[in-house]
């Protein structure tokens, strides 16, 4: 097995220093005919940067000032883009920030995150060093009043997707993963356009430009499963497992045979 990739520091947007625009230069006395020099366009599908790590901190940037996401309304103000290794040869997109998310500006990091975080473990990685994780949606959707909005969260709608998908998919196009898993239906419409339920999507491959994409239940999904008991709650942590099992395959990743019979 490969060594892992080396950790990457968190990612976090950082603002922009104030534009200094140039001081005006005098008009030369003549014009001599040239080549016009060729230049690259930076956009979200070209940051700049000559590393991983320097283009993902441009996109946070832009993110952070998303004009079509701010301006719907709907989404709280804080920006919470992703974390982890530029490097990682896996990435895990969920849907959007909740509470804990948009207060440590960091995703999956509350109860589901933790849960999450148990399950990249138990593949034999680790977080962040081993893998990267974002997001669909990167602001909190607002729920009622946003001065009393409190820990409840909601899933963002199809118009939020859609003014923030953008950035997620520029993200894995500087990432450029071996395999993604997209954690519940909310991900899997805004990565591959799918609709429909989970239990209809996983288990296979999907492709997304290339790149193989293994859709699988949210954790939050599994952590409801558990109010209804622990033989239910073991049944869909099986089906999360097995498809974390492809992924590793996938990826060339050793399996044991203790892993290959978790929650079996």
């Amino acid at each position: 097995m490969a060594r892992p990739p080396a950790a990457a520091p968190v990612l976090r947007a950082e603002p922009e220093p104030p534009r200094v625009e140039p001081a005006p230069q005098p008009a030369q006395p003549t014009a001599q005919p040239s080549e016009a020099p060729t230049t690259t366009s930076v956009s979200l599908q070209n940051p700049p940067g000559s590393t991983k790590a320097e283009k993902i901190a441009w996109l946070a940037r832009q993110a952070e000032r998303c004009e079509e996401c701010r301006g719907l309304g709907t989404l709280r103000d804080t920006m919470v883009f992703s974390v982890g290794n530029p490097e990682a040869t896996l990435m895990f997109v969920g849907e959007a920030p909740g509470f804990e998310e948009e207060r440590q500006r960091e995703p999956f990091v509350g109860p589901a995150g933790q849960l999450l975080t148990k399950i990249i473990q138990t593949m034999g990685l680790r977080r962040p060093e081993d893998i990267y994780i974002s997001n669909i949606v990167k602001f909190r959707p607002l729920e009622g009043d946003a001065r009393h909005q409190g820990t409840r969260n909601r899933k963002p709608s199809p118009i939020e997707m859609a003014a923030a998908v953008k950035y997620v998919l520029a993200e894995i196009s500087v990432i450029q993963p071996k395999a993604i898993v997209a954690l519940g239906a909310t991900a899997a419409e805004g990565l591959l356009n799918l609709s429909g339920s989970v239990s209809a999507m996983r288990g296979r491959f999907h492709d997304l430009n290339g790149i193989p994409v293994m859709v699988t239940y949210h954790p939050s999904y599994l952590l409801r499963a558990e109010g209804d008991g622990p033989v239910r709650a073991k049944a869909e942590k099986r089906k999360v497992w097995e498809d974390m099992l492809k992924v590793m395959e996938r990826l060339g990743l050793p399996i044991s045979e203790r892993q290959q019979k978790f929650f079996a």
